[in-house]
């Protein structure tokens, strides 16, 4: 499922708390963005037939609950870019945010960690 940059602001949201109405989402979104009601009404009307969220009519207004799970999307995310960008290779990744110097001391900290892990989990 395709979800646009704007789209998974409202996403986020949507993840964070739910339900919520479109009103209870422009809200959320004050501090970020200054998106009026209608666009973010148009956000989730895309979203809604993505099939990314449902809506529950409460009174007279909706509220929206995400269907996508954050999970499912961050992984077909990471692997479509993982595949665009480094033909599905992960280390090809991590060098390019080494050599640009992207990589604090903390996350070299946690990859070592992480490779530990996996290392101890194929023996």
């Amino acid at each position: 499922m395709q979800i646009s940059q704007a789209e998974s602001a409202v996403m986020e949201v949507l993840w964070q708390r739910q339900p919520l109405s479109a009103e209870d989402v422009v809200a959320a979104l004050a501090g970020s963005r200054q998106w009026q009601e209608a666009t973010v009404k148009t956000l989730l009307n895309r979203l809604l037939k993505k099939g990314a969220i449902a809506a529950r009519k409460a009174g007279r207004r909706y509220l929206y609950s995400p269907v996508l799970r954050r999970e499912d999307w961050v992984l077909d995310e990471s692997q479509g870019l993982l595949q665009r960008l480094f033909d599905g290779r992960v280390a090809p990744l991590v060098a390019h945010f080494s050599r640009h110097r992207k990589l604090g001391r903390k996350d070299i900290a946690e990859l070592r960690r992480l490779l530990e892990e996996l290392d101890d989990e194929r023996r």
